[in-house]
């Protein structure tokens, strides 16, 4: 198959040759590539002004990551290629789960730009944000199946990162059936997962290792989760032994969940839920008086663009303060952060500032990230995303 060419800028090519995948719109010779008329969704050779092969990439002209490559030959990603890195991918969350219940590609790290598929055992959940990616469904599809054998498929493409690619939204069961409910197994614990209208694919895998964790803080401990979804942090506490668990949620229908997934696993007598937004429920807390061996902040990321560090650095700062007012002396706090422009260190200092500002001393026992099945790719900065804190807090001696 004969593929255009993509002829990049002098020197444009430094980055690429370390391994990253992404090429900017402003690292194209437009004057010898016919980006501007290329459709989305496209597959092209890449070379570097001196025509050395690059590889094979997807473009958008639209987007300022105009390509995203999938192949350092001259190999395209056809059915061959396809199967092959999910075949990989399989064969590294195999290894590292017991069940199959995981994140099963992750985009870039697993070659796979655009492309997030999580498993729950019988059914797959997909996500697609690139339009090369969705040029490739329909080859995607039937090699799933043939993989894994599901009872079902379910794109659940109704996110906003399409818009970036200029591709429509949509919720689409592309084969068998999947029903509104799925069930996974974490931890020793049970959870039902809304897939069709839950957030992102309906579950969050990537905090595993984290959760597994604070199973060990647990026993007897009176946990409180924030920003709790549908209590993924704080039914598996219960499920270790909390003697009393606060899921806080501002969704109504994940309140209803969460209580749901406690009777699941028998601790309902020791969950509860209260949906309201984070920052009057923890304030509710504070003039209520209540206190908790564990405090967990896992909020949705504040930072989704550079121009929102200020605004999200301080709404971290906020809640961390507003959590340690609530921790009991010698507690537990777990400090979360999904944004990716929120580096660890700095979240680490937010902890620090916010203990010093409560009068607490907070020692650092861990430091922990995304789980093996969110592997990050060297080279892209962007897939490091996940970080959480877990400190232990005295008052301060001074």
């Amino acid at each position: 198959m004969s593929l255009p060419t993509l002829y990049l800028n002098s020197q444009m090519d430094r980055r690429l040759k370390r391994g990253h995948l992404w090429i900017y719109s402003n690292e194209v010779d437009t004057k010898r590539s016919p980006l501007k008329s290329l459709e989305p969704g496209t597959q092209v050779r890449v070379v570097t002004a001196k025509e050395q092969l690059i590889g094979v990439a997807m473009v958008n002209p639209a987007n300022l990551i105009c390509a995203r490559l999938v192949s350092r030959t001259d190999q395209p990603m056809d059915e061959e290629l396809l199967r092959e890195r999910l075949r990989r991918a399989l064969q590294l969350r195999d290894k590292a789960f017991p069940d199959p219940y995981y994140r099963l590609v992750f985009g870039d790290s697993d070659l796979l730009p655009g492309l997030v598929v999580d498993r729950f055992a019988d059914y797959l959940v997909v996500q697609i944000a690139t339009a090369g990616m969705e040029a490739l469904r329909d080859l995607l599809v039937p090699v799933l199946v043939e993989l894994l054998s599901p009872k079902g498929i379910l794109l659940a493409n109704d996110h906003s990162a399409r818009e970036l690619e200029g591709l429509e939204r949509y919720t689409q069961v592309a084969y068998g059936e999947v029903p509104e409910l799925v069930e996974l197994v974490e931890n020793q614990t049970r959870f039902r997962v809304p897939v069709h209208d839950g957030q992102k694919t309906g579950w969050f895998f990537d905090h595993r290792v984290g959760r597994e964790q604070l199973r060990r803080w647990s026993a007897g401990a009176r946990v409180l989760d924030v920003f709790s979804y549908i209590g993924g942090w704080g039914v598996e506490a219960a499920t270790a032994g909390a003697s009393q668990v606060l899921c806080v949620d501002a969704s109504q229908k994940a309140v209803a969940q969460v209580l749901q997934n406690a009777a699941l696993n028998g601790v309902s007598e020791r969950v509860q839920a209260r949906c309201g937004k984070a920052i009057e429920v923890l304030k509710a807390l504070i003039a209520e008086g209540a206190s908790f061996d564990v405090v967990v902040l896992d909020p949705p990321a504040f930072i989704k663009r550079r121009k929102d560090q200020k605004a999200g650095e301080a709404a971290y700062r906020h809640i961390n303060e507003l959590g340690l007012q609530l921790l009991s002396d010698g507690g537990l706090l777990v400090s979360a952060s999904c944004s990716m422009h929120l580096a660890e260190d700095t979240l680490v200092d937010i902890v620090r500032a916010s203990a010093w500002k409560a009068g607490r001393y907070a020692r650092i026992i861990q430091r922990l990230g995304q789980g093996p099945d969110h592997p990050v790719h060297p080279a892209i900065v962007e897939t490091n995303y996940l970080k959480a804190v877990f400190a232990r807090v005295f008052a301060d001696p001074r």
